[in-house]
């Protein structure tokens, strides 16, 4: 028996990789089938299984395409309507694979179809849980995502999540490994530990979710601090729900070049969102205008998914020479399958045709010390609420970047500010996004607070953001 986690960084989402005497089975593939195929030729293996936790909001999953190009079944627990052929498995229900067996446990909260897979070796000891979104380390699944699909109350989505943790999972043994979903970083919980797999002890121990003293503490603290999904969570779920255009046809169209006076006028005929992905640093010296940046150097797709948030957007593409196919699959995981094509050269190609250039304002956290000493300056902090609560600059307001599209509307257009983010990363996209709305009186700051953290410019006193969280 072996079990291989393939951990995707940008999306901090866990998909599983199981094999024994012959066969196979993978639990929440991602969307490019390609990996999970050539592993399977590799191991000589067949693919018996594919087995869903639950219909995932913030990517969509592989289990349509790899189904079709393997012949394995589709797996999900006892509830799941999915608009295609599918097992939906009984609680407690066993799949055989190989020598090893998997039980379902269904565990609602989270979302209503939501099950854990328990892995049972050769000789029937409990080896591996795979808890979806139901347990992550150092949390539990948030229980607002699935409102919308039921006549149920965030409270009472908790108040079954509970029943499901206390009744099914806190009983297994304390050996268990725990395999989950997500890591650190994924929207799809808010206090997440940073490594990938634990032991269920130490998860009893160190989880406040396993540590509530009844079930109304547990609902209180699970709900407490929750931020508004991303805007594209509820369109992902209809895709992994209803099926999808194949990855290899969205491949294709997606890697179509542009010389850049095609590139020109599929951009005007379609409304198609330009959007650059190098890195932050280059896209401020210059760039098409009206162009957005997300830099693929960071959380990409979660960020396009937060900030873009229509799935159906037009897209064409600006990347440095290579990228682009990298470009088009991770965009293809949150569901932005409608991407024209590239500019072929990249942003290179588009500079010698003579065509016109912007840039963005940026200056070193030096010179913007010595710009606001001594002025009362309208200073714009885009990090993350946590981030501010534990340092800032005194005289800054704070307006996290993953809502821009509502506090951009509050902006004079005529007063400066300045603005910042942690190193850079996610001020450069705001600046982009300011920009291509018409906002121009701005100066963006180059290294952002970790730079402005080593001048003399007056800071609230440090306080950790675990006890902020907590």
């Amino acid at each position: 028996m072996k079990i291989e986690q393939i951990y995707t960084g940008c999306l901090a989402q866990g998909a599983y990789y199981i094999i024994s005497n012959g066969e196979a089975a993978i639990i929440d593939p991602l969307r490019e089938t390609k990996p999970y195929i050539e592993k399977l030729k590799k191991d000589g293996v067949q693919l018996k299984y594919i087995f869903e936790t639950h219909f995932h909001a913030d990517f969509v999953s592989g289990h349509v395409d790899l189904s079709k190009k393997t012949n394995a079944s589709v797996v999900y627990g006892p509830t799941a309507k999915p608009d295609f052929e599918a097992i939906i498995a009984e609680d407690h229900q066993i799949f055989e694979v190989g020598k090893i067996k998997i039980k379902v446990l269904h565990t609602p909260g989270h979302t209503l179809e939501s099950s854990c897979y328990l892995l049972m070796d050769e000789h029937g000891k409990e080896k591996a849980l795979f808890s979806g979104d139901t347990l992550f380390l150092g949390d539990v699944g948030r229980p607002d995502l699935a409102q919308k699909a039921t006549d149920m109350t965030q409270d009472e989505l908790a108040g079954l999540l509970y029943e499901s943790l206390y009744k099914k999972i806190l009983p297994l043994a304390d050996d268990i490994m725990v395999y989950p979903a997500h890591g650190a970083g994924s929207a799809c919980g808010k206090n997440m530990q940073k490594e990938t797999m634990d032991t269920l002890g130490n998860q009893k121990k160190t989880n406040y979710a396993l540590n509530q003293k009844n079930k109304e503490s547990f609902i209180k603290e699970v709900t407490d601090g929750l931020l508004p999904p991303p805007a594209y969570f509820g369109m992902n779920v209809m895709m992994n729900k209803k099926g999808y255009h194949s990855f290899d046809e969205v491949l294709s169209q997606g890697l179509q070049p542009l010389a850049p006076e095609q590139f020109e006028e599929i951009a005007e005929a379609s409304g198609a969102l330009v959007l650059d992905v190098r890195n932050s640093s280059t896209f401020v010296q210059d760039f098409i205008p009206q162009s957005v940046n997300i830099g693929l150097d960071g959380d990409f797709a979660p960020w396009v998914g937060a900030l873009i948030a229509d799935v159906n957007q037009p897209i064409l593409l600006v990347t440095e020479t290579g990228d682009e196919e990298e470009t088009v699959t991770r965009l293809s995981r949150v569901g932005f399958d409608q991407v024209l094509g590239y500019l072929d050269g990249g942003f290179d190609a588009w500079k010698k045709s003579g065509k016109e250039i912007d840039h963005v304002p940026r200056i070193s956290a030096g010179q913007f010390e010595k710009e606001i000493k001594g002025k009362n300056a309208k200073i714009i902090d885009i990090r993350r609420e946590s981030e501010y609560n534990a340092e800032h600059i005194h005289e800054a307001y704070s307006k996290p970047l993953a809502y821009i599209n509502e506090w951009i509307h509050t902006l004079d257009p005529e007063e400066h500010f300045y603005m910042h983010c942690g190193s850079g990363y996610r001020s450069t996209m705001a600046a982009s996004i300011l920009q291509a709305r018409g906002y121009r009186n701005f100066t963006e700051i180059e290294g952002g607070f970790k730079a402005i953290a080593s001048t003399q410019i007056k800071k609230s006193d440090f306080v950790c953001q675990t006890k902020i969280l907590k």
